[in-house]
Parts: C-alpha cells; sequence; structure tokens
C-alpha cells in the first residue's frame, strides 16, 4: 500500500534524511524506533508533504504521490495524529469531529461519530468544552478520534502517548489495539519501544536519518543490536 525509496531531506543544509526506504502492506503495522532526532518525525512529515524530499520516491497504492500538498495526501485514505495533536484549540470538541466527518475512499463508513464517543467515553462529558480547556490526555484522544472520523486506511501515529499520565497511555495503546483489529494499517512513532514492538507486524530503527535496523517486531524484540541504537 506505502512504500518509500531512497528518501532524502534536507533542513537547510542539514541532511536529515539519508536514503530511506521503508513498505507497509495494507492492514499491517509499522512501527518506527530511534533516539530523538533521528529522522523518524521527518520521515512522517516528507510523506505527508509538509516537508519537501529532495530526491527519493513516495508510493500510495502503486501511484507516485512525491511531494503532494498535505491537503491532496490526507484524501488519499491517510489519517495522521500530529506531535502536539494539532486540534482546533477556537472549536468545541464536537466541531472538531464533525468537520472531520467522511466515508473513507473505498466508501467505508466504520468510524463513525457514535463510534468515536463509545471508543473515547471522556469525550461525551466534554462536547461543548473547546479544545483549549481540555486535559493534554483529552486532547490526545480527540486528535485520535477526529483521524479515525476520517475512515483512513492508514493512520499514522506521532508519539500519542508523549506527557501523558499513565491511566490514558494504557487507553491510548488500547485504542490502538482495537484500531489495528479493524484492519487500518498503522505506522508507529512512540518512545516506549516495548509498546510499539507489541503493537506491531514489523519495525524500522532509523539513526542519523538512516534505517539502520528493521525486521519483524518479534525478532527485534530479541534483538541486541536494538538497545544499542535506542539507548536503553
Amino acid at each position: 500500500m506505502l512504500q518509500i525509496t531512497d528518501l532524502h531531506t534536507y533542513y537547510g543544509n542539514s541532511h536529515t534524511l539519508r536514503g530511506v526506504s521503508l513498505e507497509l502492506p495494507a492492514s499491517t503495522s509499522l512501527g518506527l524506533l530511534g533516539r530523538n532526532g533521528m529522522g523518524k518525525t521527518t520521515l512522517i512529515r516528507s510523506l505527508m508533504g509538509y516537508v519537501r524530499a529532495a530526491s527519493g520516491q513516495v508510493r500510495w497504492e502503486g501511484s507516485d504521490v512525491t511531494n503532494r500538498a498535505p491537503e491532496r495526501t490526507a484524501r488519499l485514505g491517510i489519517g495522521y495524529v500530529p506531535e502536539g495533536r494539532g486540534i482546533f484549540p477556537n472549536l468545541s470538541v464536537r466541531e472538531n469531529l464533525v468537520m472531520s466527518a467522511r466515508r473513507g475512499v473505498d466508501g467505508r463508513n466504520d468510524w463513525t461519530y457514535d463510534r468515536v464517543l463509545t471508543t473515547f467515553p471522556r469525550l461525551t462529558e466534554r462536547l461543548g468544552h473547546g479544545g483549549q480547556q481540555l486535559s493534554g490526555g483529552e486532547q490526545q484522544m480527540l486528535a485520535i478520534g477526529r483521524a479515525l472520523m476520517t475512515n483512513p486506511k492508514l493512520l499514522i501515529l506521532d508519539e500519542a502517548t508523549e506527557g501523558l499520565a499513565p491511566l490514558i497511555v494504557a487507553e491510548i495503546w488500547r485504542v490502538i489495539a482495537q484500531i489495528r483489529a479493524d484492519g487500518i494499517a498503522t505506522l508507529i512513532v512512540d518512545r516506549d519501544y516495548r509498546k510499539v514492538l507489541a503493537q506491531s507486524d514489523r519495525a524500522l530503527v532509523l539513526q542519523k536519518g538512516l534505517a539502520v535496523l528493521g525486521g519483524p517486531s518479534h525478532t527485534l524484540r530479541e534483538s541486541t543490536e536494538l538497545a544499542g541504537y535506542l539507548g536503553v
């Protein structure tokens, strides 16, 4: 479904991605691992079109979508929960959800307004609250719910549990497991590499913009190299 080949990206003179390649089949999950500043978010932002790739190729379902504008990328069936959440602070919880509601590109409408509220009961109690009035955990639930209401084929989660209380973190991982069970492909970045490996089929480790280790998640859990790359 998603194929990235030899992708190079720069921030000014800084060569941030150095020929990264990956494949993500439909209905599977890929974990992106690596210490801070190693290129994980840049890879996602290059895929989404927020950062322009200098060379290489991004293909979605066989079509070249390299450097496509973010709004056009989203219409392909890719949901994105960015680091920092990106909800609309001046809109209510209900408005944040309703504005993004649409059928998937394949016509599916599995994730409705009611299902999102059932999945995140806490949001039901906050429907009239503005985005800026929510706690960090509630904002993250809203960000994930909003992305799900686009009924994506692929959901990208960039640091979805960062800075959240343990109970909220557990809830987020429960929902990620449910999303996978629904057959939605996922691309997951998170500091808790053990959770990432438990909730992914394969994983890729980045170091200084290079893909240095990859394979089935159950194999990487036993890898002696992984700890060295992650500094754990």
